[in-house]
């Protein structure tokens, strides 16, 4: 491990963590940790020794010129803290890295003891997996945890996964093992736009952690992103007959499955959070899609002949979302207590699996990681 700065005294302080890689579909849980760096204005204090844990020849560090001067840029995991004032003030440490490509107890291990001298109250991982869900309907997002009176007093899905996992479910793990409340947040992102940036994923993500951790997160500009981007990949679709076939065949599935949830008592949970998120102080409210950048447009899957073409890539492999189901050639994994994954490790996407009901065993949520 590498210091880089002193540690101030934190206020009931959460880990909120994500890694690019296998368990990133989207990059939608990286971006959402880069989000809270960047509007909290995060301090970096401390990195982990990238020679420990990363192969160079699989993760390649970059060199670039700094005035004139050649510098390289190692690949690695950061540690940030950012300071959330207000009625009540409360800390979170940000770690944001690489999938480490060796010696993963040893990586959790450090991670738990910077968690315990810091006095992290839990930790939250967050991941996103690809899966057959219809970019039109409101990104799922799954909770699921390892520790069954966690999953009661939080509502949260009790994972009964068995199978690969990638580093988010180690992690949460480890935590469970060193006594340290975990809870994994797992989106799930539609296998046939699965091209990164996702903000409408990562919007999701940002909704569903602050309710989680009862903090205001201000979102900027990623609601007015998503509406974009659900835009754009509507226009694509709407090129295609069979992509948009495809899609809502997508729709009616999910309606359907969805429909016994539409209680009188699930619509006033919504509309509460709807509400908080309204208040003054609170930031726009969340939106339907997330826009690329620099205007990009996002790339669709044919999901009948499997060919790439843009704007259609090669469909992934099987995995399962929650509300979606399982798509063949995705990568991706969830360890007991962790979220599924989805995604195809050639095309850094991860695979899904989740908790009970909802993770890729079952064509619900992920309980483990998942991970490009």
């Amino acid at each position: 491990m590498i210091e880089l700065e002193g540690v101030p005294e934190l206020i009931d302080p959460v880990m909120v963590a994500a890694f690019e890689g296998w368990n990133d579909a989207g990059d939608a849980a990286s971006t959402a940790v880069a989000h809270l760096d960047r509007e909290w204005k995060g301090e970096v204090f401390a990195a982990l020794d990238a020679e420990d844990y990363y192969d160079f020849q699989v993760n390649r560090p970059t060199v670039f010129l700094d005035n004139g001067v050649r510098k390289i840029t190692w690949p690695t995991t950061r540690l940030s803290v950012v300071r959330v004032g207000g009625d009540k003030p409360r800390d979170l440490v940000l770690v944001r890295g690489i999938e480490p490509s060796m010696r993963w107890r040893s990586f959790c291990n450090e991670l738990l003891a910077f968690a315990h001298e810091l006095g992290v109250e839990m930790v939250v991982i967050l991941g996103a997996l690809l899966g057959d869900t219809p970019h039109t309907r409101p990104v799922p997002v799954s909770g699921v945890t390892s520790d069954p009176d966690l999953a009661r007093t939080m509502d949260l899905e009790e994972t009964r996964y068995e199978g690969p996992t990638g580093i988010v479910g180690i992690l949460q793990e480890a935590c469970t093992h060193a006594g340290v409340p975990a809870v994994s947040l797992w989106a799930a992102v539609p296998h046939y736009v699965s091209q990164p940036p996702n903000p409408k994923a990562t919007l999701a993500l940002l909704n569903r952690l602050e309710d989680l951790i009862g903090l205001r997160i201000p979102l900027g500009e990623l609601p007015e992103d998503a509406r974009a981007w659900q835009l754009g990949v509507d226009q694509l679709a709407a090129e295609d007959s069979e992509v948009a076939e495809y899609v809502q065949t997508l729709e009616e599935a999910r309606d359907t499955a969805e429909l016994p949830e539409a209680s009188g008592e699930a619509i006033a949970r919504e509309f509460e959070r709807y509400l908080r998120r309204r208040e003054p102080g609170a930031g726009p409210g969340p939106g339907p899609g997330v826009a690329t950048e620099g205007g990009d447009s996002p790339f669709l899957r044919d999901p009948g002949s499997g060919r790439t073409r843009p704007p259609k890539p090669e469909q992934p492999g099987p995995e399962s979302v929650p509300g979606a189901e399982s798509v063949p050639g995705a990568t991706g994994e969830n360890p007991p207590g962790e979220a599924p994954e989805s995604g195809s490790p050639e095309s850094g996407s991860p695979e899904t699996e989740g908790p009970d009901g909802e993770g890729p065993e079952n064509g619900g949520t992920p309980d483990g990681d998942s991970g490009k």
